[in-house]
């Protein structure tokens, strides 16, 4: 190869790298999925106060003291919709979430124990919990001929935290809970890794047309504390008050990748992904809470701290960097739910019946200059709508299924819980980005159904 074509080869690496790299990791790290389990979903993910169920792993870990014995819940989010793009010029173009429905869905799993429940009868103020969630990212794709194909036609963050947990009563009022956050990649989500594809504009060597794609993994870690404090309850002992405050750290997932031209390896990379540390305060109040009817209004205030990612800095194999501004801010997310409760009522005896609502408001924290079409980057207005069944003792689940049972291997109660949620987002106007492809107006639309099944051992 001729000394000027290596060099123009070599500058084509650097820059495309560094753009793709820049570009994927702002996708990952301005897009957090909230949605973690149905019965906060219904809520509009206010939950951090209430906590009481398995999901309390990923809302508020110091709440999983209010959960008795064995139980579990196993959920996943159905969505869909729209991200609609006109350009300075009036060109339109329509993109999507990898499909009707965006697949492979982000799921979750909590599981949770008291530990007088395992035989250690000394250490019931303990309970110890594993949580699986896909807190960040979701796919989203463009069509090849689109006009920011230069800039994205598909990008993909199937990113997992695995969330072990511990929560301990200290007394009547005050429980406390901590858990590490680990975030890694599988291969069952997914492709396994972080992906971002383009279209090469036909610069530096590379044919026009050509499919580039970049993609990587790498595991990070971080924690969470938090506390939950009742300070007025019921004649029953169950909260009428409850305060949650729950502190999430920055992680730094070391990312190392393959930029491929035409399916081909062209170089070796590395980046770090940060994702950001959360501050999260919330009050429940329930006006109503007897034996017979439960009625929980609460608001949860979060503050997101994206602005501790300032930069990027692309690591080339060959020892050379690229630094990349970001110029993220941090933003609030207030969250007001509400959930009506019936027990055991006359027309469905051995159940618990609820009905839940709730709104979201998120704002935006990425500024034109670093706006990336691969992700969602708009104010959002969410409602969300939510029931829940909870069968124990003689009831039958469907009709047909025992909810309890004598046998140890067998649950003491099973729920069933549904929300679904409509994402409104304010359309925004791109002006002066890194990339001009992507200047223009942008509108988007997501809805979403979510379901989780819940057992009581």
């Amino acid at each position: 190869m001729r000394p000027t074509s290596c060099m123009g080869w070599i500058a084509a690496v650097l820059t495309l790298l560094g753009l793709l790299l820049w570009q994927t990791a702002a996708g990952a790290q301005a897009l957090r999925f909230q949605p973690q389990g149905a019965r906060a979903v219904g809520q509009g993910n206010a939950f951090a106060a209430q906590a009481d169920d398995p999901s309390a792993i990923q809302y508020n870990p110091a709440g999983l003291t209010q959960v008795e014995g064995i139980q579990s819940v196993l959920g996943t989010n159905l969505l869909g919709g729209s991200v609609k793009y006109k350009s300075p010029t009036g060109v339109d173009s329509r993109g999507d979430f990898n499909g009707s429905v965006n697949w492979p869905p982000p799921s979750n799993f909590y599981l949770s124990a008291n530990l007088a429940t395992v035989g250690l009868p000394l250490l019931s103020s303990v309970t110890a919990g594993i949580g699986l969630a896909s807190p960040f990212g979701l796919n989203t794709r463009y069509p090849l001929d689109g006009p920011f194909r230069t800039a994205v036609t598909s990008a993909a963050l199937p990113l997992l935290a695995i969330q072990p947990t511990i929560a301990y009563k200290i007394n009547d009022q005050l429980s406390v809970g901590v858990s590490a956050d680990i975030y890694t990649f599988a291969s069952f989500l997914g492709e396994g890794h972080v992906e971002q594809k383009q279209v090469s504009a036909g610069t530096l060597g590379i044919p026009a047309g050509a499919p580039i794609e970049l993609n990587g993994t790498g595991t990070g870690a971080g924690v969470t504390a938090s506390m939950l404090y009742a300070p007025l309850r019921n004649e029953a002992g169950k909260p009428i008050v409850s305060i949650g405050l729950v502190y999430r750290s920055q992680a730094v997932l070391p990312l190392k990748g393959v930029l491929l031209v035409n399916g081909a390896k062209v170089a070796d990379a590395s980046t770090d992904l940060v994702l950001p540390q959360k501050f999260t305060g919330a009050v429940a109040i329930w006006p109503v809470r007897t034996s017979e009817r439960e009625w929980k209004v609460e608001l949860d205030v979060e503050y997101v701290g994206w602005s501790l990612n300032k930069h990027l800095d692309v690591r080339l194999s060959n020892g050379a960097a690229i630094p990349q501004p970001q110029q993220w801010k941090n933003v609030t997310v207030i969250a007001v739910g509400t959930e009506y409760k019936w027990l055991n009522p006359r027309w469905m005896p051995y159940w618990e019946i609820a009905a839940r609502s709730g709104y979201t408001y998120t704002e935006d924290p990425v500024p034109d200059r670093t706006f990336n079409p691969g992700i969602i980057s708009l104010p959002a207005h969410t409602l969300s709508l939510g029931v829940g069944f909870l069968c124990k003792g003689a009831g039958r689940f469907l009709g047909l299924i025992p909810c309890s049972g004598e046998s140890a291997l067998w649950p003491k109660g099973i729920g069933l819980d549904l929300a679904y949620q409509e994402w409104f987002y304010e359309s925004r106007t791109v002006v002066g980005n890194l990339n001009p492809t992507v200047d223009g107006t942008y509108h988007a639309f997501v809805h979403l159904g979510t379901f989780s099944l819940r057992y009581l051992f």
